[in-house]
């Protein structure tokens, strides 16, 4: 027999002289970051922060600019600004992101999906299985993103423009969860970065990371990755173990 306790856990009573075992429901929908974790586009986009900063005369190390890949512009901009004694008013902020993803656009023209990347979401779709895309990027910086990856238009794809406040904070995956039409407790986030994952906790979603943005996997457990993974095509690989159910053919 099964009964739900208050937060809704199922509780499997098999028999009363055995402890109740506690299970989650099985998750129905996958939501993934973009930069680092389905396109190598991470180091780029470290180069294109730190000639931004160059420009206005804050040079900053690589290793500090991407330890901060996957926030927010704007705390990001701020952030890295402070970690060397300058603040930045609103329209400085504004301005060297703006100037950023001109530069990234100039020097990464062309995306490439990481290993397993266009596989994996292929594979979703094929299988009926619930996915969207949740990016603290913005258009048109993504565009040639989602067109390497083949996305089509009818995936749902939130990004910085679409929500009040990027990662950390958890509005990106909220508002690709409601798009989605799935239960918060249903979802898995799927993230490189510590951000990603400090954004599903708050956002109440287990995570799963990935290394290939540069995390090491002990980072991303401390953040609260469910389980780590070498990069997209590892992850393909290992469906069964979340819970999904993949035809082979």
């Amino acid at each position: 027999m099964e009964s739900p306790d208050e937060d809704g856990i199922g509780i499997a009573h098999p028999d009363p002289a055995t402890p109740a075992v506690a299970y989650w429901p099985s998750m129905l929908a996958l939501i993934f970051d973009l930069d680092g974790t389905l396109v190598d586009t991470v180091y780029a986009h470290v180069y294109a922060w730190q000639r931004a900063l160059l420009e206005i005369d804050l040079p900053v190390d690589g290793w500090r600019i991407h330890r901060r890949i996957g926030m927010s512009g704007g705390l990001f901009a701020r952030a890295v600004a402070r970690e060397i004694g300058r603040g930045l008013t609103d329209e400085e902020s504004e301005a060297l992101q703006r100037r950023h993803g001109e530069i990234f656009r100039e020097i990464l023209p062309e995306r490439r999906p990481l290993p397993g990347a266009v596989e994996l979401l292929e594979t979703l779709r094929r299988n009926n299985v619930t996915f969207g895309i949740a990016t603290s990027g913005r258009r048109p910086e993504i565009d040639q993103s989602l067109i390497a990856l083949g996305v089509p238009d009818d995936v749902v794809v939130v990004e910085r423009g679409d929500v009040l406040r990027a990662k950390p904070e958890p509005d990106l995956f909220l508002a690709c969860q409601q798009r989605l039409s799935v239960p918060i407790h249903e979802c898995y986030v799927i993230g490189d970065a510590v951000w990603d994952l400090l954004a599903a906790r708050r956002a109440g979603m287990l995570s799963v990371g990935l290394l290939s943005g540069g995390y090491g996997e002990d980072e991303l457990r401390a953040a609260g990755a469910f389980r780590v993974y070498r990069d997209a095509q590892e992850l393909l690989e290992s469906l069964d173990e979340l819970g999904i159910a993949i035809d082979p053919g």
